[in-house]
């Protein structure tokens, strides 16, 4: 058997009301992710692109929710969202990489954000 010692979730939760997913890692950690921000931080190719450069700013997503969490074999999550996105694949090592680093993602897309001359509605809720 081939194991590795990276995290894994040993709970997801989502809160609709407030808009945010909460994951629980193996190792001790605990991110609470906004949903707004785990739809423009899809992993999918609509929003990633096929390469370096393609990448589609995300624009007009705070109020984006969450309808459904689906399981993928024993690796991922496809996070089902309200705008009709549902292409993204949420490996743990995605979830757990977007929640270390919530901090810095999230400052880099606000930056993104107004350098294309986008400004969001709402704040985001906090992690």
């Amino acid at each position: 058997m081939i194991t590795d010692n990276k995290p894994r979730p040993t709970d997801i939760r989502l809160h609709q009301k407030s808009r945010v997913l909460e994951v629980f890692f193996d190792d001790g950690a605990h991110f609470q992710l906004p949903c707004e921000y785990l739809r423009v931080y899809s992993p999918s190719a609509e929003v990633r692109g096929h390469g370096p450069g393609q990448e589609v700013l995300q624009v007009g997503k705070e109020s984006v929710n969450i309808t459904a969490i689906e399981p993928v074999g024993n690796y991922a999550v496809r996070l089902v969202f309200d705008d009709g996105h549902n292409t993204g694949l949420y490996s743990w090592n995605v979830l757990y990489t977007l929640g270390e680093n919530y901090d810095t993602f999230w400052r880099e897309y606000l930056v993104r954000l107004e350098k294309a001359g986008h400004a969001r509605n709402e704040p985001a809720t906090a992690s």
